[in-house]
């Protein structure tokens, strides 16, 4: 849910007619409710980029899954229904299960667990996945070529606006592509220090309702 200060400043940037778009590695079912509430008519980039919706319509626009061969390939899934608030559906085995591209793959365990399991799946799959960490916890999996920067780009073309004009908030790693493609990178302070890297403004903490004070900040101007 967004913080009231957030949530005031998102309808004074729309009221002058810019585009507010969520960009999130979570899927659409579980990120819809806050962009509804949140009033954002924009259609939503989900599923770290790989599904581009319209939270109204619930009509997708872009989706580009994993290759069935590519996620048989592939290495706890309650934890992770339990945080994104949705139902969960046991299949068994996962490989007799899966007889459709999925669009996206999650292995959920200890960050440190899953730093060695990122290097060993990059070094594996090289250039044929994205692989990337939405949160310490969280190893995510995505089609080649899928990243939130690549779902923004597609969603450009669509709306009308061009990376000179945009301005991007990050703070997991999984928003380092999505920085670099904005003319204009901000990374909350608590944001990983990948994201920090490249972005051209630090600002306050998410509790600090850091993206707030940007925007209002652009307001002022």
């Amino acid at each position: 849910m967004l913080r009231r200060r957030t949530r005031e400043a998102i309808a004074d940037v729309r009221a002058r007619g810019v585009h507010v778009v969520v960009v999130t590695g979570r899927m659409f079912q579980s990120v819809r409710p806050y962009v509804l509430e949140a009033e954002l008519d924009d259609p939503v980039i989900c599923y770290q980029g790989a599904v581009v919706a319209e939270p109204r319509t619930g009509a997708w626009l872009r989706h580009v899954p994993i290759p069935l061969e590519l996620a048989r390939e592939t290495p706890e899934a309650r934890r992770y229904a339990g945080f994104q608030h949705i139902r969960l559906h046991p299949v068994g085995d996962l490989l007799a299960w899966l007889r459709d591209p999925p669009t996206k793959l999650v292995v959920i365990g200890d960050p440190e667990v899953l730093d060695e399991l990122e290097t060993r799946m990059k070094a594996r799959f090289e250039e044929r996945l994205y692989i990337s960490k939405s949160l310490p916890y969280f190893l995510e999996f995505a089609a080649s070529g899928v990243t939130k920067a690549t779902g923004l780009d597609f969603l450009a073309q669509h709306l009308g606006f061009t990376p000179d004009r945009t301005i991007a908030f990050g703070d997991g790693e999984n928003d380092v592509e999505l920085l670099e493609w904005a003319d204009y990178a901000v990374a909350v302070e608590n944001a990983h220090e990948r994201v920090k890297a490249v972005a051209d403004l630090v600002c306050q903490s998410v509790d600090d309702e850091g993206v707030a004070q940007v925007l209002e900040a652009y307001l002022a101007r």
